[in-house]
């Protein structure tokens, strides 16, 4: 048989010729063997022959445009196999030349990053060719604001091999103050091998892969609201209530040190009642009438308390608990805190950190009451605050419930294992007395 030449994807014949040299008719079976069997048939596959006659077959080779297809050369079989004189057998053999093709795949992920100063890609790269290659990989921006640099910055494929490329984007001014900024790039791949023509299979070009990276600025523009209501409040004290406050505490003093008149009927200065006198008509003596001298000095004091079984909340003092929940991912797990024996947990503040950006359920619940339920993907710091205490009472629990449905990716670019969410709650915590 001769050699056959043939593209992967494409189709290619080739004859061979079948002679009955016997005195009887005879039937010959024809199999393809060797490594070009999967994808080689015959054509018919079985013949009869008169002695002296011969036939001549097709012989069709398909192979796929596949890795699994190496560039070369093939050896090809024919076994042809007699069924009168099986032991007449014989194989026929050829050489098949497997033309080369070239194909890559690339996928960036993610293709939108979000930071101050730098974001990482990975940057997966598959070989569906049949020769192996080496690949190169360049970034491309339209002005000079990003650098880029890869990790290998070269690779070499072997037919079917897949590698996984990191990336690092940088900038090198930051942003303040103000709305992020969208910086837009591409990533491109391609064979960094000596060529001496190009490749016929190489004639389209290939698109660049699209990604984006948007600077986020270090104080967010809540901050700056944050700062501008501040300082209101601040020229709003110094200008209205500052004055205000010295105005009244001057006229609680003023009225405080003035003297107030001494009633009818009361004692006089010197201890003596109006009716108070001595005698200095003839004869000497002193008359103590009714209304006559004395000295009086009423007063009284008490200092009572509420009677019966009863109990009073004393004075209580700042606290702050922290719940820490870990939980892997589609299992639900709770984290506690219970308030002390002999006290009244009054809840003011409330604030959950989604650090990492989880998915899934977190529910928060004051002993029997369901305070609320958020979904973590909604959010990333929420915080709650009550100008009326919530009043927890003692033995009963803050209970944190976290259902985590997929981790998040932290700040690190690495997806992580588990979620993790932190709940701080904090109030006044005060002892009760009997």
């Amino acid at each position: 048989m001769p050699e056959v030449t043939v593209a992967p994807g494409d189709t290619a014949t080739t004859g061979l010729t079948v002679r009955n040299d016997s005195d009887i008719v005879e039937a010959y079976s024809l199999e393809v063997v060797g490594d070009c069997a999967p994808w080689t048939t015959v054509e018919p596959a079985r013949v009869s022959l008169y002695p002296g006659t011969s036939e001549t077959v097709t012989i069709r080779l398909t192979p796929p445009r596949s890795p699994e297809v190496r560039a070369g050369e093939m050896p090809l079989g024919v076994r042809v196999l007699p069924t009168e004189h099986p032991e007449s057998v014989k194989v026929l053999e050829t050489t098949v030349h497997v033309g080369e093709f070239h194909e890559l795949h690339t996928e960036l992920v993610p293709r939108r990053r979000r930071g101050w100063l730098r974001g990482r890609y990975r940057l997966a790269v598959r070989n569906q060719g049949n020769t192996p290659v080496e690949v190169g990989f360049t970034a491309g921006q339209a002005g000079e604001e990003l650098g880029f640099a890869f990790s290998p910055a070269e690779r070499k494929l072997e037919p079917g091999e897949s590698a996984e490329i990191g990336l690092r984007v940088r900038t090198g001014k930051p942003v303040w103050f103000g709305a992020p900024v969208v910086w837009p790039f591409t990533v491109d791949t391609a064979e960094t091998a000596d060529q001496e023509e190009p490749r016929r299979d190489e004639s389209a070009v290939r698109v660049p892969l699209d990604a984006e990276f948007v600077q986020i600025p270090i104080f967010p523009r809540w901050l700056l609201v944050v700062l501008a209501a501040l300082l209101a409040l601040l020229l709003a004290w110094f200008t209205l209530v500052r004055p205000a406050v010295r105005s009244a505490a001057r006229e609680a003093a003023t009225e405080a040190v003035q003297p107030r008149p001494t009633p009818a009927g009361e004692q006089g200065a010197a201890g003596q009642t109006p009716g108070a006198g001595t005698g200095t008509g003839a004869g000497a003596g002193s008359d103590t009438a009714p209304g006559g001298q004395g000295t009086g000095a009423p007063s009284g004091s008490g200092d009572g308390t509420s009677a019966g079984d009863g109990t009073s909340i004393g004075g209580g003092r700042q606290s702050s608990e922290t719940i820490d929940v870990q939980t892997s991912g589609g299992e639900t797990k709770t984290g506690t805190y219970r308030v002390p024996e002999g006290s009244v947990f009054g809840v003011t503040d409330i604030v959950v950190a989604n650090f990492q950006g989880d998915e899934g359920l977190l529910t928060i619940t004051f002993g029997d009451r369901k305070v609320t339920t958020i979904a973590l993907e909604t959010f990333r710091n929420q915080d709650y605050h009550w100008v009326t205490p919530i009043k927890i009472p003692e033995n009963d629990t803050v209970t944190v419930e976290v259902t985590c449905e997929k981790p998040g990716t932290p700040a690190s670019g690495r997806q992580a294992q588990g979620c993790h969410e932190v709940l701080n709650v904090s109030g006044v915590l005060s002892r009760i007395t009997q």
